[in-house]
């Protein structure tokens, strides 16, 4: 009896910990790219290479659930996305094959003080570059540029743009910018703004036709639209705001040799075509187009 008393409770204790795995954690298709490894890489003047070098292996911070960004498969614990795939792409460049890749999911509240401690010695993750955080760290890139911009079902027709979102429910994540932007422009009654800790759950009410629509950064909503193409879409123009979403590489503060290389590195990737196979396999199953964007370099 104590053994049936046991094996109920560790099958229970397994179902529970199953749920776990899956909650934020959306399945996909293992990454098809495979980026060169560059050999007798050196990067002169970088502490962070050097460690990293001597380590063997390069560590990296991402995210693990966000779709075709960063995410990290249920099934066979494999990370993959257009953040982990351009994060591969660099590693390739410095010399590290992707045996020789350590990913480490740092939470967003975390990755100033991973990268200043050394915990990862770069982080890619839609990561926004911003005067505040370059106080702390330094960034490479962009390598991407986004806005807020709105997902919907594919059978939605009414909703077009921002300024047809009267009389719509629209969700967001609890206390984001994107929800308080709908808010302060009234884009819709204050009735019909829905908030969720995640922007799953604000997927997964759309899909139930809860919400008529989500909204956040355009990149994570083409994350969710390529993950089923055949029921959700991103409709209109990114929203006229005050400032782009520009996502970087962050690094250690001082670290200039590197971030000068990774620099070199996306540059590359943007001319050679790497960077619209990484996009194309990746976010641009949403069936929206996108371009390299423009280095800050400083």
């Amino acid at each position: 009896m104590r053994l049936r008393a046991l094996a109920a409770g560790l099958l229970v204790g397994s179902l529970v910990l199953a749920g776990c795995g899956r909650e934020g954690s959306p399945s996909g298709e293992a990454s098809s790219f495979q980026p060169q490894v560059a050999e007798n890489v050196q990067v002169a003047g970088s502490p962070t290479f050097a460690a990293a070098q001597q380590r063997g292996r390069v560590v990296v911070g991402v995210k693990d659930d966000q779709p075709n960004l960063g995410f990290r498969d249920a099934t066979t614990g494999q990370f993959a996305g257009f953040d982990v795939d351009t994060a591969r792409q660099i590693a390739g460049q410095l010399g590290f094959g992707p045996d020789k890749i350590e990913f480490k999911t740092i939470p967003s509240a975390a990755r100033e003080s991973a990268i200043a401690r050394g915990d990862v010695d770069y982080y890619v993750g839609t990561y926004s570059i911003t005067d505040k955080r370059k106080q702390q760290i330094s960034f490479a890139g962009p390598y991407y540029v986004t806005g807020q911009s709105l997902l919907v079902r594919s059978d939605e027709s009414a909703i077009t743009s921002k300024d047809t979102l009267k009389g719509k429910k629209v969700c967001s994540a609890t206390g984001s910018t994107p929800i308080q932007r709908v808010r302060d422009q009234s884009l819709t009654e204050p009735g019909n703004i829905v908030e969720f800790q995640t922007y799953t759950q604000c997927v997964d009410q759309l899909r139930n036709r809860q919400v008529d629509a989500v909204t956040t950064d355009e990149a994570i909503l083409k994350g969710y639209a390529a993950q089923a193409p055949d029921q959700l879409k991103i409709v209109g123009e990114p929203f006229p705001t005050p400032d782009t979403e520009k996502y970087g590489v962050g690094l250690k503060k001082d670290d200039t040799a590197l971030r000068g290389k990774i620099n070199d590195v996306l540059q590359a990737s943007f001319t050679d075509g790497t960077w619209q196979t990484i996009y194309d396999g990746t976010l641009g199953k949403s069936g929206t187009a996108a371009q390299p964007p423009t280095l800050d370099r400083y």
